[in-house]
């Protein structure tokens, strides 16, 4: 049986369980600005941040 992609799916879920800890306990603004947010942070994340797995490409520019 392959582990290392096991190994990598748990480490993703432990990063985003920390993220979200985080964002919960410092969020001090209401339902619409978390959507706001949350709609910022996506276009970002898929428009401009570089990733590494793509060589330094964003996922809007790999699809």
């Amino acid at each position: 049986m392959e582990y290392s992609g096991r190994n990598h799916i748990e480490q993703w879920f432990r990063t985003l369980k920390q993220r979200t800890d985080r964002f919960y306990t410092t969020w001090n603004g209401g339902p619409a600005s978390i959507r706001r947010w949350l709609r910022r942070f996506g276009h970002y994340y898929n428009t401009q941040r570089p990733h590494q797995a793509l060589n330094g490409r964003t996922p809007a520019e790999e699809a």
